[in-house]
């Protein structure tokens, strides 16, 4: 089976438009901040966090980004090269020991997903991994050692037979359903159709 071929997650975008913007908004470059913290600031990051907040008046999530790139560049989310390099890892560390029977399972749907549309989108986080076409229209996780949840954004469709409410889902939350998968048998025309689905309402 050949390697599943991932996509720069929409994250990625937004993260080099905040940076671009940095030096505007603050008076200092992404990397002028970094310096800062790593000669200055605390090493501990909920304190380097503090220390911008406190000292400097950035935000919470402008001091968060700062100390992360500060603290190891290396794994940015704002650099696109080095997203789909750390798309790799993430899909080896979630399917890695105890779960690596369920990637057989993953890779499955993942082509099944990839075979929708030239539009879709397959971006890989730590511990889901979203699928795209304007918006998520998918999610899978490997939830247990022995169960891969596939968690779809259906429109005006009931909870029946394999469609599932999502537990994990809250009122707001976009993906309500879910789809347990067990073993590779699992992943059916049916469970198919109700990607396929997702994927048409997602428009």
């Amino acid at each position: 089976m050949p390697a599943i071929k991932y996509d720069v997650h929409p994250g990625v975008a937004m993260i080099q438009k905040w940076v671009i913007d940095l030096p505007e908004k603050t008076g200092r470059t992404l990397q002028q901040w970094a310096d800062l913290v790593n000669d200055l600031g605390p090493k501990v990051r909920k304190e380097r966090i503090a220390y911008l907040k406190e000292k400097h008046g950035l935000g919470t999530n402008t001091a968060t980004h700062i100390v992360e790139y500060a603290t190891n560049s290396q794994t940015w989310d704002g650099d696109p090269t080095v997203y789909l390099q750390q798309a790799v890892k993430y899909v080896d560390e979630m399917f890695g020991g105890a779960k690596a029977e369920l990637r057989p399972i993953f890779e499955k749907v993942m082509i099944a997903a990839r075979k929708l549309g030239k539009d879709v989108k397959l971006c890989p986080c730590k511990t889901i991994v979203p699928i795209y076409r304007n918006r998520v229209f998918a999610q899978l996780k490997p939830a247990t050692k022995t169960r891969l949840e596939l968690g779809l954004v259906l429109q005006d469709i009931p909870y029946n037979g394999l469609l599932m409410r999502n537990p994990r889902a809250n009122e707001k939350d976009r993906i309500q359903h879910m789809i347990p998968l067990v073993t590779s048998a699992d992943v059916t025309e049916e469970v198919l159709g109700w990607l396929r689905t997702a994927y048409d309402q997602d428009v």
